[in-house]
């Protein structure tokens, strides 16, 4: 029986970094993105994961951001694992030397198989309910029964997942991973502990 992949992102505090290690969370994001309510700053990332234990994940999230500014992070940022949610080419996403994921725009815009196509090297695609060209973390479920066959690497659903519905979409879709977000925020950046908790019950019981 495989076991579902989970990963929180937007995280902005240590005490919420801490409690989805408790739960054992595979990965943790944290974005990057400046126009994001959820953006943390470099300093402010640094010592959040400064006590990351092993086989934890950290994954940063980027948008649309120059080469440079990338760097800047990877200078001072450990992270393990990029995530590409803008309309980055492959080559810019390879020209890091790091392991990386691409968001697919499910909301419209783009051919999903297609746009994969254009990224070989990515280790996996985050099926999020964006349109291209704008960004994640809306909330908004896409209609998982428009996730096409075919794809040749790992999946992450992403897009409006929250307590009451992972369970169904993990039994669903059978995604390698699940990414959630503002479905275990109490104010968004800001986590909900009972949620959190309640959102990788249900992770399980869709595994079983």
């Amino acid at each position: 029986m495989m076991r579902t992949r989970i990963k929180i992102c937007g995280l902005t505090r240590a005490q919420d970094v801490a409690h989805a290690i408790d739960l054992g969370v595979d990965a943790l994001g944290f974005v990057f993105v400046e126009k994001s309510p959820r953006c943390v700053k470099i300093k402010q990332a640094k010592s959040l994961i400064r006590h990351m234990p092993p086989f934890v994940q950290t994954v940063g999230l980027f948008m649309n951001q120059t080469e440079q500014e990338i760097r800047e992070v990877l200078q001072e940022i450990p992270l393990n694992l990029l995530q590409f949610h803008g309309e980055e080419a492959a080559r810019f996403c390879v020209s890091f030397n790091m392991p990386y994921i691409k968001a697919i725009p499910m909301g419209g815009g783009v051919d999903p198989l297609q746009y994969a196509a254009q990224h070989p090297d990515s280790s996996g695609f985050l099926l999020d309910s964006h349109a291209l060209g704008e960004a994640g973390g809306s909330g908004d479920v896409f209609d998982w029964q428009k996730i096409p066959q075919g794809f040749d690497r790992p999946l992450i659903l992403a897009g409006g997942l929250n307590v009451g519905n992972v369970c169904r979409a993990v039994q669903q879709v059978k995604p390698y991973g699940v990414d959630v977000s503002s479905g275990v925020e109490v104010a968004k950046g800001l986590k909900d502990w009972e949620k959190m908790a309640a959102f990788v019950r249900g992770v399980r019981e869709g595994d079983k």
